[in-house]
C-alpha cells in the first residue's frame, strides 16, 4: 500500500491517551468491556496493565508509544480490510502497527471471538 508521508506523519502523532477514549467507545458501544479491550492491547503491544494504564494517562505520541511496545510475533497474522486498506500490504511499519490495533478493536466490536482475536485457535 502506497500511503504519503503526510498521511504516516499525522498517524505517528496521534496520541494514544487521545485516541483510547474513542476505541473503548466503540467496544463498549458493541457490548464488549474495557477489560476485553485492554486484554486485546495487551497482546499486541506486550504492555502489562501498569504500562497500558501509564500510555493512557499520558501525552505520547503513537510513535513513542509502538516504539515501548514489543509486538506480538503472531502480529503478523493480523489480516483484512481497515479504513479501506489491507493491513498485510501497509508499507509503512508504524502506521501498520496502529492499523493492527484497529483490526483488533474492529474485531472485538464485531463480536468475534477473543481467541481469534488474538490468533490463538
Amino acid at each position: 500500500m502506497n500511503r504519503t508521508n503526510d498521511h504516516d506523519e499525522r498517524v505517528a502523532k496521534l496520541t494514544f491517551a487521545g485516541v483510547y477514549p474513542h476505541l473503548l467507545a466503540k467496544v463498549e458501544r458493541k457490548g464488549r468491556t474495557k477489560d476485553e479491550l485492554h486484554q486485546v492491547i495487551k497482546w499486541l503491544t506486550g504492555f502489562n496493565e501498569r504500562t497500558l494504564q501509564k500510555h493512557i494517562k499520558g501525552k505520547m505520541s503513537y510513535e513513542e508509544f509502538f516504539a515501548e511496545a514489543k509486538l506480538n510475533p503472531n502480529a503478523h497474522l493480523i489480516t483484512g480490510v481497515i479504513c479501506g486498506y489491507r493491513v498485510e500490504d501497509i508499507e509503512n511499519p508504524l502506521t501498520q502497527k496502529v492499523r493492527y490495533l484497529d483490526k483488533l478493536v474492529d474485531e472485538l466490536a464485531r463480536g468475534k471471538k477473543m481467541e481469534k482475536i488474538l490468533r490463538a485457535g
